[in-house]
């Protein structure tokens, strides 16, 4: 298989066929991040010739024989095609509708019980699409995208530089909804810095209820040395929240969540872990945070942020 840099994939696609479609990302320019700097390049589209050798190899794992007859002396079913593919790269959808019909095809003729197709994309690559493009790429298999919003905080988008503000995220959830396009959002606590966590989970709150994301999945912003948000840092232009505060941030964050979604905090930058699906576990939720956050020590939290070398 072809893939270039570290593999970032959701930790729900844990059992998706991961297919490289991208490397790098197009935007490259969130002050935050710092995901793709081991690659050479800022964007890499793969040529088809690799996506194709690459399903070609992937196909083998319903075909094996050699698999097969291990899964039969075992008593176990024998090894099945998979049923979802996930593109790899910051944010695939970006791509023409034309190269990620293509793709399908592919995926298609060579992985017949592929149901859907997901990847990473970006509030503007679906602003890219028109609405007949969306329903097209819905009908070839293209379901729950998985979307960095980041926040609904149009401080804190503008500051990191995240390329769009909150009304495109409501304006562009709701093609992906008119097109039946299933989509998650990817929520970052502690980005709308020091004395800001509760303002921003309640802007992030306003802007999400107008939206219909299937799950919000959580991460904590942790800051890297080699980040522009570091020297920003450094600079005194932002001050990072502390690890209560962003704990705080999500219990505001799903108080004030009114529409039904699952929520995760899930992945290396959580070293707490919620889980449950609104509104029903909400109070559940709210409440192990609440009493964590009243037995909580900053300085042993904040020993796991520090020592954290990798997301």
């Amino acid at each position: 298989m072809h893939f270039h840099g570290t593999i970032w994939r959701p930790p729900y696609e844990a059992e998706s066929l991961l297919l490289q479609a991208t490397a790098g990302c197009t935007h490259h320019a969130c002050k935050f991040c710092t995901l793709y700097e081991d690659l050479p390049f800022r964007f890499r589209m793969s040529p088809l010739e690799e996506i194709e050798a690459d399903l070609q190899e992937a196909q083998l794992w319903g075909t094996d024989p050699m698999a097969r007859l291990s899964a039969k002396l075992q008593g176990l079913p024998g090894p099945q095609g998979p049923r979802r593919v996930f593109l790899v790269g910051a944010n695939p959808f970006v791509l023409l509708p034309q190269r990620l019909e293509e793709i399908a095809g592919l995926i298609r003729q060579y992985l017949p019980t592929v149901e859907t197709i997901g990847c990473f994309a970006r509030v503007t690559d679906v602003g890219l699409k028109s609405d007949g493009e969306l329903r097209r790429l819905r009908a070839l298999g293209y379901d729950d995208l998985t979307v960095g919003v980041e926040t609904g905080d149009e401080e804190a988008l503008a500051f990191m530089n995240k390329g769009y503000m909150a009304r495109d995220i409501i304006e562009q959830a709701a093609r992906l909804d008119g097109a039946g396009i299933s989509y998650s959002f990817f929520y970052l606590a502690g980005i709308s810095g020091a004395g800001r966590g509760a303002e921003g989970a309640l802007r992030s709150a306003e802007a999400f209820n107008q939206t219909r994301p299937k799950r919000i999945g959580s991460s904590m912003l942790t800051v890297f040395p080699g980040s522009e948000l570091y020297r920003e840092i450094q600079a005194g232009n932002w001050r990072e929240e502390s690890e209560l505060e962003k704990l705080g941030e999500l219990e505001t964050l799903l108080e004030h969540l009114n529409i039904p979604t699952r929520f995760e905090t899930e992945g290396a930058s959580n070293l707490v872990h919620v889980r449950g699906d609104l509104p029903e576990d909400r109070e559940r939720l709210t409440g192990y945070l609440k009493n964590l956050i009243a037995g909580a020590d900053e300085e042993a939290l904040r020993a796991y942020r520090v020592t954290l070398k990798h997301l």
